[in-house]
């Protein structure tokens, strides 16, 4: 096993890193969940929900952009390669902004899980084609769609030189792993992201995260939050208005660290640390 060192880079004790997912869905596809609470019939064309799903790369993602652009905050935005023929603009502010792009599928509806070894290998490889040529940066991270992963996804990943992946589901910090001889990192998602306030209260999630990182900061040094914002959802001025709350509240503590994806990644594939580095700093 290897030694970790106690606390974040430069004495930092709370890692803060924000995902936003900018989203899209095959033709006349819509999101399986809303703001609306009445579903229509099997077979009809949901046209409201379409318009939904839509808001995220016409409306919300600038308004995400800003934000984090106003914090001095950096991000990674997980990017559906359709979105860089949809909504090219986005993709290519995204990349002018200096903020990072990881793959996140084609469409969202398109599921790695539902497909061929095969089929999985060559989606894989397609998503991060695109993004490179569109941006002309090959992504270093991959979020997959609705966390439906296979297990040949990581593989397939290490194979295209992918360095992180967001589907550590079984942990809640980040750590090196080893995958046919090479290292990546396996960061965990969020549990509790903006959708799941869809029909209650945004002051959920502003009470959930001030909590939780009262609590990690108190008690857990070198502990780590990650935030998803959808641009569909997260991106509107109700939801945005928590997330520049919780923003100004992390950065009142002088020892958060706001980071990328990548910047997460690459601090402890380089410092080595393992799934047990939580066990060993506690209970040494």
């Amino acid at each position: 096993m290897n030694d970790h060192p106690r606390l974040w880079p430069n004495g930092k004790r709370v890692a803060v890193a924000i995902n936003v997912d900018l989203e899209i869905w095959s033709d006349g596809k819509v999101p399986d969940y809303s703001v609306q609470s009445t579903s229509l019939r099997p077979g009809t064309v949901s046209h409201g929900g379409i318009a939904w799903s839509q808001y995220g790369g016409k409306t919300g993602v600038w308004r995400v952009l800003r934000l984090l652009e106003h914090h001095g905050v950096p991000g990674t935005f997980s990017v559906n390669a359709k979105c860089v023929e949809t909504y090219p603009d986005a993709v290519a502010q995204i990349v002018k902004s200096g903020f990072d792009i990881a793959g996140h599928g084609y469409t969202q509806d398109q599921l790695l899980a539902y497909m061929s070894s095969e089929e999985e290998k060559k989606t894989i490889k397609t998503c991060l084609d695109m993004l490179e040529t569109a941006t002309g940066i090959r992504p270093k991270g991959w979020v997959t769609p609705v966390h439906a992963h296979t297990e040949h996804t990581v593989e397939f990943l290490a194979a295209e030189g992918v360095l992180w992946h967001n589907e550590a589901a079984d942990c809640d910090r980040p750590h090196r792993i080893e995958v046919n001889g090479k290292a990546m990192a396996a960061i965990p998602s969020s549990d509790f992201t903006d959708n799941r306030v869809l029909r209650t209260a945004p002051q959920l999630l502003l009470d959930t995260y001030k909590r939780t990182f009262d609590y990690l900061y108190a008690f857990e040094p070198m502990s780590y939050i990650g935030m998803s914002i959808h641009c569909q959802f997260g991106g509107r001025p109700l939801m945005i208005a928590v997330f520049d709350e919780l923003l100004k509240y992390f950065a009142g503590f002088p020892d958060v660290w706001f980071a990328s994806h990548l910047d997460v990644a690459r601090y402890v594939v380089n410092a080595k640390m393992d799934q047990s580095a939580y066990a060993r700093q506690f209970y040494a």
